[in-house]
């Protein structure tokens, strides 16, 4: 993160953009034996000087860098980044429902306190019984399990035309918050006690993961541990077009922001895109015309509080009587 924090010494020693032209208006001479007296102009583009670095200063202080879905310590592969705009979309697409691929590594015969092949082992158990075909048999349950989760937490009538070809076109996502929903899975390599699991998911931890393979060894009557965690997709982001920590140049970082420039529009003119940014545009109308009845209603109150005193003074017997109730 040095490397993207000195990034903008990179950006200014790059060479400036063309400066903006503006229409300017020069005043042409008749010479000494012009009779004439109108006034002849001449217009003409020049170069403005208002952008010019000698003018401005260095162009880049400060880039703001933003951080998209996570990765922990024990974890690698694809992390999204934000640079100045581009954190903007970052936001949205952190908080809408894109899908993640991940690869998981497993191994069968022990268990440990963190999940991880690093962690204490508390125990270990044979696997000579777990062949490949028991192993797929629970990886299907545990994806049956999960797709009626995501049907659930999507909200929509299953009996309706358009749940059908959300369900067809694969667009069915939960809405509002969700427990990890994983929407693919399967086996990729196996040579016990190694194995390798394909993951695609939305809402997950790498922590949940790492227990997804523990779980996976209970249900095939023995233990196993997560040896390795790594992204390979988040959303149209892919594993083949990262930048790699020597490529961490301003130079490779331009172009990639270039390349990714199209992704990032269909990220602003996706439905989802529209809908996550509609949620938030109407959870803070809501919060604001909740704002504006509080205040209305304390307001309310307080004129009320206000008449209610008079009242109270004026009538005392009531208020001796309601005492002498509580009293009895």
């Amino acid at each position: 993160m040095h490397s993207l924090s000195s990034s903008s010494e990179a950006l200014n020693s790059c060479p400036p953009p063309a400066p903006q032209l503006a229409v300017q208006f020069q005043l042409l001479s008749g010479g000494e034996n012009s009779s004439s007296k109108d006034v002849v102009l001449s217009p003409s583009m020049v170069p403005t000087l208002a952008d010019h670095p000698l003018v401005t200063g260095p162009q880049f202080h400060k880039v703001h860098v933003g951080v998209g879905h996570r990765l922990d310590a024990f974890s690698s592969g694809v992390l999204v980044l934000g640079v100045g705009k581009g954190n903007g979309v970052l936001e949205h697409l952190c908080k809408s429902h894109v899908t993640r691929d991940y690869t998981l590594e497993g191994e069968f015969g022990k268990a440990t306190d963190n999940f991880t092949h690093t962690g204490r082992v508390i125990e270990k158990t044979t696997y000579d019984h777990v062949t490949l075909d028991k192993l797929e048999r629970v990886l299907a349950m545990i994806q049956g399990a999960n797709q009626k989760a995501l049907i659930m937490y999507s909200q929509v009538d299953l009996h309706t035309q358009e749940a059908y070809e959300l369900a067809v076109r694969g667009l069915l996502y939960p809405h509002g918050k969700s427990p990890p929903i994983l929407t693919g899975l399967r086996c990729i390599h196996f040579n016990p006690p190694h194995f390798t699991l394909e993951v695609q998911c939305v809402n997950e931890t790498q922590k949940y993961l790492r227990k997804l393979i523990h779980e996976v060894g209970l249900e095939l009557r023995t233990s196993a541990v997560c040896s390795g965690v790594r992204r390979t997709r988040d959303g149209p982001f892919k594993v083949e077009n990262a930048l790699t920590r020597q490529h961490w140049t301003a130079g490779s970082i331009i172009q990639a922001i270039a390349h990714f420039s199209k992704a990032t529009r269909k990220i602003r003119k996706s439905e989802m895109y529209k809908q996550t940014a509609g949620q938030l545009n109407s959870n803070a109308q809501v919060q604001e015309q909740t704002r504006s009845q509080t205040e209305q209603i304390n307001q309310q109150h307080v004129e009320l509080s206000s008449s209610t005193s008079d009242t109270v003074v004026d009538r005392e017997t009531p208020v001796t009587l309601s005492e002498g109730r509580t009293k009895h």
